[in-house]
């Protein structure tokens, strides 16, 4: 397959086995490494920050399950090197069940934490009262800014993640009963 060729646009994470190797943060920040530009497992365990040997056996996985694919091949001193790259431009969860963790937000709070603090960012959360319509209209908008400025994405720039959550929360009463 040549490596111009552009990913598969969404992949539906279906099965225990894809969902529980997107939920592994190792393997989500693997997946980060690749979003741009193909490596070899060398280059993922640098820049991941794991052994060769951990970076090989995740990446298989993510290959087994459908997210990553062979994109060239080249022979280094008669070993063949591969060159890694995700095979979807997206991936879509199901929707956690009640009171179980969202995979998408845990991942973002972990990437978020490992973040360097002494550069420019913006993290806000925000309380907002609206009728269907404004959530709804509020929901598009909110993915078609991400969707606009993911089409103007340039790989020779440094990476930045944008996650957004719109949702409504549990009833205060719910709440109050969780807690007891």
């Amino acid at each position: 397959m040549p490596a111009d060729e552009p990913p598969e646009t969404t992949f539906h994470v279906t099965t225990d086995e894809q969902l529980r190797a997107v939920s592994n943060l190792t393997r989500h920040r693997i997946m980060a490494a690749l979003r741009f530009e193909p490596a070899t497992i060398t280059q993922i365990a640098e820049q991941v920050g794991l052994a060769k040997g951990s970076s090989s056996y995740h990446v298989r996985l993510l290959e087994r399950v459908g997210l990553v694919k062979v994109v060239r091949t080249r022979k280094v001193r008669g070993v063949t090197e591969r060159y890694y790259a995700m095979a979807v431009q997206s991936i879509a969860l199901p929707d956690p069940g009640a009171g179980q963790p969202d995979v998408l937000m845990r991942h973002a709070v972990a990437d978020l934490e490992a973040a360097p603090v002494d550069v420019e960012r913006h993290v806000r959360m925000a309380h907002l009262r609206l009728t269907e319509s404004q959530f709804a209209e509020l929901g598009a908008r909110l993915q078609a800014l991400a969707d606009e400025y993911q089409g103007l994405s340039d790989p020779s720039l440094p990476d930045v993640s944008l996650v957004f959550a719109l949702f409504r929360p549990a009833a205060r009463d719910q709440t109050r009963e969780d807690t007891k």
